[in-house]
């Protein structure tokens, strides 16, 4: 398969494309600064130099591709305007690029954030999402965009909603002790290792008949995050025990509809097997 990702070089887009040259597909990769993509090339990567809000570019982008799986996305460090014009502006018109260059299928990597605060409930993909900050309201605006352009277009379009990603070198992870030293270490999180955040995308990819389908993407089971600090050495309060839990960041989700449908089989189910396995 002729496949173009957006976001290659970031933490995702970095571990799913060796994984998609592996398996046989032509992959190129949307950039925008030429002096970056010496790396891709020696991966044997075709380089579409251009950015999500230049249309001409997306055009050029897309030509001759069967798929686009869209992983590019501002989130870490950007302003709530900046962060709209990539994740939905920019979104919007890497969808319609496809459309109009018969592109087969669309991948749009979302996440469990569209949700909004959760109160010990276990979110299934027909939940009412209701984010709250201006990623993941950014991130729903997008998936709502696209389904009408699946809607009155025609576009093949998969979702998936990741959990918390971490695993093969991301320090994802260790970033997140600074809120979690904050937290009881009893709060319950929802995490998702790479390999299987590239597992859904390829199935993804791969699977007919799931035009317009959203799926949740996570481990078999979520982890307290005292659990993560004692992985990374933290001492954790006695006092911490007694704080009442963040709804902000309690997005657990029932992963029972990708499993079902696409035959999703977590490599790692669950952070301990990841950590056995040496591959955090």
């Amino acid at each position: 398969m002729k496949i173009l990702v957006t976001g290659a070089t970031g933490r995702i887009g970095s571990r799913l494309v060796p994984r998609l040259l592996l398996r046989g597909d032509s992959v190129r990769v949307l950039a925008r600064n030429p002096v970056s993509t010496d790396s891709f090339r020696k991966q044997g990567l075709e380089i579409a130099i251009g950015d999500l809000l230049d249309g001409e570019s997306l055009a050029r982008a897309v030509h001759g591709v069967e798929a686009v799986v869209h992983l590019a996305a501002y989130f870490r460090g950007a302003t709530p305007d900046e962060v709209q014009k990539v994740n939905f502006d920019g979104t919007l018109a890497l969808a319609q690029a496809a459309v109009d260059g018969n592109v087969n299928r669309f991948v749009f990597a979302s996440t469990n954030l569209v949700y909004g605060p959760g109160h010990g409930t276990v979110f299934q993909e027909q939940a009412p999402p209701q984010p709250d900050s201006p990623y993941p309201v950014s991130k729903f605006a997008a998936e709502q965009a696209l389904m009408k352009f699946h809607q009155t277009q025609g576009l093949d379009l998969r979702i998936l909603r990741l959990a918390f990603v971490y695993g093969e070198g991301d320090p994802h992870l260790a970033e997140g002790l600074r809120w979690f030293r904050q937290w009881n270490p009893n709060q319950q999180m929802h995490l998702v290792h790479h390999a299987d955040v590239a597992q859904a995308t390829i199935l993804a990819l791969d699977t007919p008949g799931i035009v317009g389908e959203i799926y949740n993407v996570a481990d078999n089971e979520p982890v307290a995050v005292g659990e993560i600090m004692r992985l990374y050495g933290e001492n954790i309060a006695e006092e911490a025990l007694i704080r009442s839990l963040n709804p902000a960041w309690h997005q657990l989700v029932d992963t029972g509809k990708i499993r079902n449908e696409l035959g999703f089989h977590p490599i790692y189910p669950a952070l301990r097997d990841a950590v056995s396995a040496g591959r955090l």
